[in-house]
């Protein structure tokens, strides 16, 4: 890929001022002895210094917030980059493995991102957006390295990360393409949480890295391994600890009617009725103080914006529950142009009152993922529901994923939300439910 290239995808090489070490790949492998060098070629992989930054216990996620108060440990964001060379002609990277290594065996990563949605960045025109307190500090540290949250956007057709080694202190992340069809980028950023004892005040460690390339050789398939000749060692003092950040972060939710255009006056007017009951049924059931929930009324749907500080694991799946026992009440007995059914969206993140509602990016992606055509066709494509879900990665991760009350984790399916029009694109999560869930 060319530098060009590289700027089009919005990822450009690591500043010299920001690079810690350039260190040569060499193949890991045997090989034919007749074999030329080409078929791996000179290649190099240049390490950015890694960006630490505190993180205070009240803005990790709520089962890290619990294991703060337990241990006493100390929580530092991290960002870590790289860039590789270009391979040799002819061939392409199909599996790229960055690794940490911390020193100290007691200090690990309790968070593996694997891209900006699951830090709670949302990406967009200009920089990317925080949608979260943890990614409002990562966007303020990333000040000290230009473009490195932006090397983390999702994007449709390039492979996600598969991360290894959570609470570990050997961890990483690995970027696969068996296949030779998807994009694997040159230019890499990545973000952890990474948990240390009180006692340290500098965290040492070393950056490996393994890459696979493959070409055509004589009419045949040729893969080949390489590593870096020697790991590269970092060490960054760990930096004070700051007072909680002002902004409230809270959690909200967007509903909308299903075919509600379609309905005469009468009928149009009972369901504005039905909706509004059902979703306040819902927060009751959530056991959610009505008095601290902000409501904007929106004819066809509601947007609601939740009170700081809730338990999202617990809160979640009781609205859930509630939501679901409320729509069958509703429809109970309507005919099927009667019946209530909803799109739902959740999302989180810093917000606070305007004079005309609420400002926030939380409060724009949760009615773009409301108006998705995912969202849309799930509710299209299944006519026994009463409704449909959508949430962002982020709070898939803080929370769902954890759930042992339903909806369970896996019962959602991954989707990208891609709305060119709108300049927005998320990993986001669909649950359709059934059966036993709701």
């Amino acid at each position: 890929m060319t530098g060009d290239d590289r700027a089009t995808c919005g990822d450009e090489p690591l500043r010299p001022t920001d690079v810690l070490a350039r260190s040569t790949l060499r193949p890991s492998q045997a090989r034919d002895p007749d074999e030329p060098d080409s078929l791996f070629g000179p290649a190099a992989v240049t390490c950015g210094r890694p960006l630490l930054y505190p993180v205070p216990a009240e803005d990790l996620p709520h089962p890290l917030r619990l294991r703060a108060e337990a241990t006493g440990r100390h929580y530092y964001g991290m960002l870590v980059a790289f860039d590789l060379d270009d391979p040799a002609a002819g061939r392409r990277y199909t599996s790229v493995r960055f690794e940490i290594a911390l020193t100290a065996e007691d200090a690990v990563a309790v968070q593996l991102d694997d891209d900006g949605g699951s830090l709670g960045l949302s990406y967009g025109t200009g920089a990317p957006r925080p949608v979260s307190v943890a990614a409002d500090r990562a966007v303020a540290a990333s000040v000290a390295r230009p473009g490195w949250l932006a090397r983390m956007a999702p994007r449709a057709g390039r492979a996600r990360a598969w991360t290894f080694g959570t609470y570990r202190h050997r961890f990483g992340w690995t970027y696969e393409d068996p296949s030779g069809r998807m994009f694997l980028p040159l230019t890499y950023g990545m973000h952890a949480i990474i948990e240390v004892p009180a006692s340290i005040s500098v965290l040492k460690g070393c950056l490996g890295l393994r890459v696979e390339t493959v070409g055509t050789w004589r009419d045949r398939t040729v893969r080949r391994q390489a590593t870096l000749q020697d790991t590269v060692p970092f060490q960054a003092a760990l930096p004070g600890h700051v007072t909680p950040s002002a902004a409230a972060v809270r959690l909200c939710m967007a509903a909308d009617v299903a075919s509600y255009s379609a309905r005469p006056n009468h009928l149009a007017e009972r369901t504005q009725s039905w909706l509004v009951r059902a979703l306040a049924d819902a927060r009751r059931a959530a056991r959610l103080d009505e008095s601290a929930v902000s409501l904007q009324p929106q004819g066809d749907g509601q947007f609601a914006v939740l009170p700081v500080g809730i338990d999202e694991s617990t809160v979640i799946p009781r609205l859930l529950s509630g939501l679901a026992d409320a729509l069958r009440r509703t429809n109970h007995g309507l005919s099927p142009a009667e019946r209530v059914r909803l799109r739902i969206a959740l999302h989180r993140g810093l917000m606070k009152p305007a004079d005309s509602g609420w400002v926030g990016v939380a409060a724009i992606a949760v009615h773009r993922i409301l108006d998705s055509p995912p969202l849309r066709a799930a509710l299209r494509d299944n006519p026994a529901v009463d409704y449909v879900l959508g949430v962002p990665d982020v709070l898939y991760r803080d929370v769902i994923r954890h759930s042992t009350t339903p909806p369970l984790p896996d019962r959602f399916t991954q989707v990208t939300i891609e709305l060119p029009e709108k300049r927005f694109v998320e990993h986001a999560w669909l649950h359709v439910p059934r059966g036993d869930d709701k």
